[in-house]
């Protein structure tokens, strides 16, 4: 059964997959607040240059997002466009689901050129 490019089995596989990437996303997250605390700067600095950066990234699919089958195709872009997966993290998912997010996100290279 076939939903708006995608199948039953690729919502399984992504609920059975996200909050792994979530967790890897986050870790680099992590990694790179610890490089940002470790810079040469007033404390009050760091503070606040974190303080923006959990703000924003709090916002990305990479650490929260809204699990709904309707909402699948666009938090796989937004995964993809804020590089917490690959589009490679995807061979495991359908021929339709694959060439609905190459589709939709050569369209929107195309449309920002």
């Amino acid at each position: 059964m076939e939903n708006n490019g995608f199948t039953e089995k690729d919502w399984k596989l992504f609920r059975k997959k996200i909050a792994g990437w979530q967790e890897a996303y986050m870790d680099r997250l992590n990694r790179s607040y610890i490089d940002l605390l470790s810079e040469d700067k007033e404390a009050s600095e760091k503070f606040w240059d974190l303080s923006k950066r959990i703000t924003e990234d709090k916002k990305r699919t990479g650490v929260q997002l809204e699990m709904s089958r309707s909402k699948l195709i666009i938090n796989i872009i937004s995964l993809i466009m804020d590089e917490v997966i690959s589009f490679d993290d995807l061979e495991e998912f359908s021929d339709d689901l694959q060439e609905t997010i190459k589709q939709i996100i050569d369209f929107g290279k195309k449309s920002s050129s």
